[in-house]
């Protein structure tokens, strides 16, 4: 850093320094292959350029004995002279990647938390809401979330003004409100390509749109829709009651994918709410889902124990390939090959007696807030496979059972069943990002 006031004597011995260092390697590596004679007349030339330095001889004549080195180099140094930075550089970068990818495959792999199914002991992406008349971070304040919380900002802004109508798959007796989206190609950081899920409300017809992550939550964003425009989920079925005797409900098309050619009925129900041009319709921080490191080395010297977090590959469970192709999951280990499980809600039964193993297990069978409990599969519900009310299953050899903490909100063993032996990859092992409360050891 403080070369530049060093004198002219000090950088020539350096400049010697470096010139020794090369000599020393190109001798070490192709002495084998130099005749006697430039054996012999290099190991002339260092030993005449070491003398000097030992010396301590002026500038002037260290710099004959680099130049004289520097001809014998030319001709012996084959590959190794002259070397460039920019080659060190990529053999450093080369050396570098081969550690990182032999730490990723046999050590620890990253991974990154896709959904909120392992809620609340493990975080998907979230949202920061900011309701209308809310105070926005400033440019500081979102500069600084987004390096602890990968907090990224999207908003919705009326094209026109009027009133705001959303795209609602509504089931029997409103039961279930969910908001219509289209899953699209889209890119991450204005570069990367990647899917998205775009959402699209009308203001007075005019369409307006913001788009999400495609592993954001469906949840998520209707609750913070919702919250938007309502103060609790009555008041949105009385909004769509009122609409609907009304008469201003409106059916549209809409497809779950830009590329299928199958379509849904949606039904476009005005909010009750109307905005300027220019106003935002939804402003929020997208933050990111917990990043952790995976122990990819217990799991082959000894079999996975019930109650750890457990991460598997999903190339081999069909039901979750054709949903969300070849990825990595997060759940939690419920049963060993020969176990026998019972869901009795709130309460997972293993060989007939209460589960344990994990804190995850005592909260949901105590309701703990947040944890809601275990619940069953339903017949309503054909995409269920199994753990019916009074149904018992045995896990199977070579397989186990794996079910998220957030049972009312999973996709798990119930649906797809069990995890081949084979696609078993370890256990989490260090929340590295982001830097939340939950920052650590993982649980």
């Amino acid at each position: 850093m403080f070369g530049i006031f060093d004198s002219q004597e000090k950088k020539m011995r350096d400049n010697a320094s470096n010139w020794l260092e090369l000599a020393s390697k190109v001798w070490n590596y192709r002495r084998d292959m130099l005749g006697a004679k430039e054996s012999d007349e290099l190991v002339g030339r260092m030993e005449e350029l070491g003398r000097l330095m030992k010396e301590r001889a002026d500038a002037a004549r260290l710099k004959l004995g680099i130049e004289s080195l520097e001809g014998v180099l030319m001709r012996t140094g084959g590959a190794i002279y002259p070397k460039t930075s920019l080659v060190e550089n990529v053999e450093f970068l080369l050396v570098a990647a081969i550690v990182i990818l032999g730490v990723r495959t046999y050590l620890f792999q990253p991974f990154k938390i896709p959904t909120n199914s392992m809620w609340p002991t493990y975080y998907g992406m979230t949202a920061q809401n900011y309701p209308a008349g809310s105070k926005l971070p400033n440019a500081a304040q979102r500069a600084f979330r987004f390096i602890q919380l990968g907090a990224v900002s999207r908003e919705m802004v009326a094209p026109r003004g009027g009133q705001v109508s959303v795209p609602l798959f509504i089931s029997s007796g409103a039961e279930r409100i969910t908001v219509a989206y289209t899953k699209k190609a889209g890119r991450k950081w204005l570069v990367i390509p990647a899917q998205v899920k775009e959402y699209t409300f009308t203001v007075d017809g005019e369409p307006a749109t913001v788009q999400v992550p495609a592993d954001f939550g469906e949840g998520e964003f209707d609750d913070m829709v919702f919250k938007t425009f309502f103060p609790d989920r009555e008041a949105l079925r009385a909004q769509i009651e009122r609409a609907r005797q009304a008469g201003q409900i409106e059916e549209v098309s809409q497809k779950l994918d830009e590329n299928s050619s199958q379509a849904y009925l949606a039904l476009r129900v005005p909010m009750g709410r109307t905005v300027r041009a220019g106003e935002s319709i939804l402003r929020f921080d997208v933050l990111a889902g917990d990043q952790l490191f995976v122990d990819r080395v217990t799991y082959q010297f000894m079999r996975p124990t019930v109650g750890q977090g457990f991460v598997f590959r999903t190339d081999h469970i069909p039901e979750i390939e054709r949903a969300f192709g070849d990825q990595y999951f997060v759940k939690r280990l419920v049963g060993i090959p020969g176990d026998s499980i019972e869901m009795k809600e709130p309460m997972i039964y293993r060989n007939g007696a209460p589960i344990g193993g994990a804190r995850a297990f005592d909260l949901n069978a105590g309701r703990v807030s947040p944890y809601r409990g275990y619940f069953n599969a339903t017949h309503d519900d054909a995409r269920y496979s199994m753990l019916f009310p009074g149904e018992t299953i045995r896990v199977p050899e070579r397989s186990y059972l794996a079910l998220g903490d957030n049972s009312h909100d999973s996709f798990d063993g119930r649906f797809w069943g069990y995890v081949p032996e084979k696609d078993v990859i370890g256990r989490p092992l260090f929340i590295y990002f982001p830097f939340s409360r939950r920052w650590g050891p993982a649980r």
